[in-house]
């Protein structure tokens, strides 16, 4: 078994608290390197395509619990219906929509985040806060039975300034606090913010996420 991924591994979760769900971003990474992680105990696993996700499923043990990280379209959704854990990139009534219909044949509820634009650059996805509110009040999104909000998610600007960064996560916490209130009172399965990677998720930590997406400290540099 290869230790450096073992070690790292185990680097990583020495800086995150119980309450604190690792995933390990496992994209373009081979099949052994994910046993490998799977061997030392870890069993989340974040990617970003699905393709590569599907067929990383059908190879590896059954228990890991899969996370779809990056952007979906509508049209790739049935491929990972059946074993997907949690859609992290939720950003549109469209895609929802979809995700439930996809979730019914296979008579599963799938959870799900809202995904919000947190950051600077103008190449993220998500939702803004007026958006989200509108889809969520809405009886087109109260009718879908098969997906389960579970909370949200966000990424930070890939830029040098702990400040910003900082700002951006409370902003993804501040609006995680007005769903909550406004939507998701008495769901305690609202509950995850997901925001912070290899970079950044000690800072992410501190401003209260629970769900954090390291890949290269854990797997190495792509």
């Amino acid at each position: 078994m290869n230790s450096m991924i073992r070690d790292q591994l185990a680097d990583v979760k020495k800086h995150i608290p119980a309450h604190v769900t690792l995933i390990a971003v496992s994209k373009t990474k081979p099949i052994e390197a994910l046993q490998e992680a799977y061997d030392a105990g870890q069993r989340h696993f974040g990617e970003n395509k699905v393709q590569e996700m599907a067929e990383k499923e059908a190879a590896l043990p059954e228990d890991i619990q899969w996370h779809l990280i990056g952007h979906l379209q509508t049209n790739k959704v049935k491929y990972i219906a059946e074993f997907v854990h949690c859609i992290h990139s939720l950003d549109s009534l469209k895609l929802a929509q979809e995700i439930n219909k996809q979730a019914k044949k296979h008579d599963r509820i799938i959870n799900c985040l809202l995904q919000f634009h947190i950051a600077q650059e103008e190449t993220k996805f998500g939702l803004d806060l007026q958006e989200a509110t509108s889809m969520l009040a809405g009886e087109a999104f109260k009718s879908l039975e098969n997906i389960r909000i579970i909370g949200v998610m966000g990424m930070a600007s890939f830029v040098e300034d702990e400040n910003q960064i900082r700002h951006e996560f409370q902003t993804l916490k501040a609006i995680f606090d007005t769903l909550k209130v406004q939507f998701f009172s008495n769901q305690s399965v609202f509950k995850e913010v997901s925001m912070g990677m290899s970079g950044d998720y000690l800072q992410a930590i501190q401003e209260g996420s629970t769900m954090v997406r390291v890949g290269s400290s854990i797997f190495g540099i792509r």
